[in-house]
């Protein structure tokens, strides 16, 4: 498809997104509601499809020589698409987020003055080989009043394209209109420019999913806002007043349990004060599961198959079965340590010192602080947000799991009795 194709395609999704945008602003939470139950009974119902989708996307992929990290987030089984179905039952039970209060007072003038949630408007999400994004990212849009416009990555076409049609079941089940959650019809690149730089007067604002390279990009052209996070660099520090036992239970789950997925642990950090009982059964945990340890000379002497760290490791999201593992002096070196390297994603601390657990928890500033829990609970189904459209890095608007409460906006209502200005 030529440029001008391209542009006329963009321009009709976004006319169609705009209007649909308005008709959702106006649905009754039971109309959106009704929509969601009916979008995941289809899924239910089309598991086989789905599936059968999600093999062809595989298989080219495969062909490609996409790395094992990449494929294990492209690819469905049963389990994963009722995961995604019962994401959207969880979706489709919460509260409405539209239409609510949230502060209220009167001037001493008499007029009376609410702040009322409201939706964003038009949001674009642009995503890689992630095919449940299609039905996460397309739900908590509808249900927090949002049109969507979806631009799926080719790995996951065919994926994305039946978890799309499901979607659309839904709206027609309820009787809202089909663009209310579009998927962009095609993958060629230019589509994702046109929406980058192209779309100002109908996108409110760009949500990407995906790899550095797409993430940069987007944060690079976009000209509307764009809520997301540019790497997952996470810690698991193991303080020394830490339970071993445990400390060996989330070690492992937060590096291993999925190592594409953001949430994963990338480096751990030891405290000197418990490497001589902690670090060597934890590093033996993790070699033994198939994963590569890279270490500070400290952690090379436990085990000779632990590999030197170099400095570009503790920068490194591995996104693979790889860990970066360093011994530090102390909680504050700790602390330190991230504050350096880290992405400001999600860290976790091990241990039963209450008050160290309070001051990694208040001192280390990144959009998830967890104690004695595995980082890869850094997700929104986790948080019971039944979904979430990303995890956001940034400071402004939203941090942390983007749900239906993080897609809303608000405005301000006054009432008055005929109250002028002097």
């Amino acid at each position: 498809m030529d440029a001008a194709g391209i542009g006329a395609l963009m321009e009709s999704l976004g006319r169609a997104a705009l209007a649909a945008a308005q008709a959702l602003a106006l649905a009754p939470g039971t109309q959106k509601d009704a929509a969601l139950a009916a979008a995941a009974a289809a899924i239910r119902a089309d598991t086989a499809a789905i599936l059968s989708a999600n093999e062809r996307d595989l298989s080219a992929a495969r062909s490609r020589g996409m790395s094992a990290p990449r494929l294990e987030r492209l690819r469905l089984d049963e389990r994963r698409v009722e995961a995604i179905a019962a994401g959207i039952d969880a979706i489709a039970v919460m509260p409405d987020p539209i239409g609510r209060v949230t502060a209220e007072w009167q001037r001493p003038n008499g007029l009376r003055i609410q702040r009322v949630t409201v939706p964003l408007g038009v949001i674009g999400i642009i995503y890689e080989s992630r095919p449940n994004v299609t039905a996460d990212a397309g739900a908590l849009c509808l249900k927090s009043g949002n049109a969507a416009i979806l631009r799926s990555g080719a790995d996951s076409e065919h994926s994305s394209r039946a978890l799309h049609e499901c979607l659309v079941r839904g709206l027609a089940a309820a009787a809202l209109p089909a663009s209310c959650i579009q998927l962009v019809p095609t993958t060629d690149r230019a589509a994702v420019g046109y929406m980058l730089a192209g779309m100002s007067d109908y996108l409110d604002v760009i949500v990407p999913r995906g790899g550095r390279s797409l993430v940069e990009r987007v944060q690079k052209e976009a000209r509307v806002p764009v809520i997301g996070h540019l790497e997952g660099n996470c810690h698991v520090y193991i303080d020394r007043d830490a339970d071993v036992r445990m400390a060996r239970s989330i070690a492992l789950n937060a590096k291993m349990r999925r190592t594409g997925i953001c949430g994963a642990a990338e480096t751990l950090l030891v405290d000197a004060g418990c490497a001589a009982t902690h670090l060597a059964p934890i590093v033996r945990d993790l070699l033994e599961a198939g994963c590569e340890v890279r270490g500070d000379p400290q952690v090379q002497r436990v085990d000779p198959r632990v590999r030197p760290a170099s400095e570009d490791d503790w920068y490194t999201e591995y996104l693979d079965a790889i860990i970066a593992a360093r011994i530090v002096e102390g909680v504050d070196a700790a602390i330190a340590h991230i504050a350096r390297y880290g992405s400001a994603h999600t860290e976790s601390i091990v241990t039963e010192n209450p008050a160290t657990a309070e001051r990694f928890l208040q001192r280390v500033d990144s959009a998830i602080v967890l104690h004695n829990a595995s980082t890869q609970f850094a997700d929104g189904g986790e948080f019971g947000m039944g979904a979430e459209i990303g995890i956001s890095t940034d400071r402004f608007h939203a941090r942390g799991p983007v749900g239906v409460e993080q897609l809303t906006s608000y405005k301000y209502v006054v009432r008055g009795m005929g109250q002028v200005r002097s």
